[in-house]
């Protein structure tokens, strides 16, 4: 249900409010967009979104429901045959009110409404079960597949290129072995010292 409006009535009587209201719903279906002030944007939207509503039935109730408020029969027609079956995926929501800042001439808040015709993005659930969590998968690449892959990838390579390849891959190998070797002989000497 709509927020009940608080504050005077706009046009000052309530048949003078109703008839600006249908105006303002009818030039919004007709036009797309209307810029007015903020409190008749605000105002129109239930009226515009209810009328939107019927429209989406299609009937012939709903069309006799609908032209007791737009009179006119080409704006009528507008709503029931176009702006109603792009709104056909849609639940409510059917108006958007855009603040625009203040009127130069007297101050008033400018605002504008129009009618939405994007199409609904459904957002996924999101689901309360966690999803299993995947195990690291190691693998050992072997200096000898990764070093043919490389060369597989680079095309022709000179053979001078492939003998620095593999000085290289060489030197990386005895760095690492040499890196083993001390690491076992501090191991070795933290040994005896832990006994003493």
């Amino acid at each position: 249900m709509p927020k009940p409006t608080k504050g005077p009535r706009i046009g000052g009587s309530p048949a003078h409010q109703r008839i600006i209201l249908a105006n303002l719903a009818s030039q919004l279906f007709e036009h797309g967009r209307i810029i007015t002030t903020e409190t008749r944007a605000k105002r129109v939207q239930p009226l515009a979104e209810h009328l939107i509503t019927k429209a989406k039935r299609g009937d012939i109730a709903a069309r006799r429901i609908v032209a007791k408020t737009i009179t006119s029969r080409d704006v009528l027609h507008t709503l029931f045959t176009d702006i109603a079956p792009k709104l056909a995926g849609r639940d409510g929501g059917y108006t958007r009110v855009t603040k625009l800042g203040i009127r130069k001439g007297d101050g008033a808040p400018i605002a504008q409404i129009e009618i939405i015709e994007e199409a609904v993005v459904k957002k996924a659930k999101a689901s309360k079960k966690a999803a299993p969590v995947a195990e690291p998968v190691t693998t050992a690449v072997d200096v000898d597949d990764a070093l043919a892959q490389a060369e597989a990838a680079a095309g022709e390579i000179e053979a001078d290129d492939v003998a620095d390849v593999e000085d290289v891959t060489e030197a990386v190998e005895e760095a690492a072995d040499v890196d083993d070797a001390a690491a076992e002989d501090a191991v070795a000497e933290a040994a005896p010292a832990d006994k003493a």
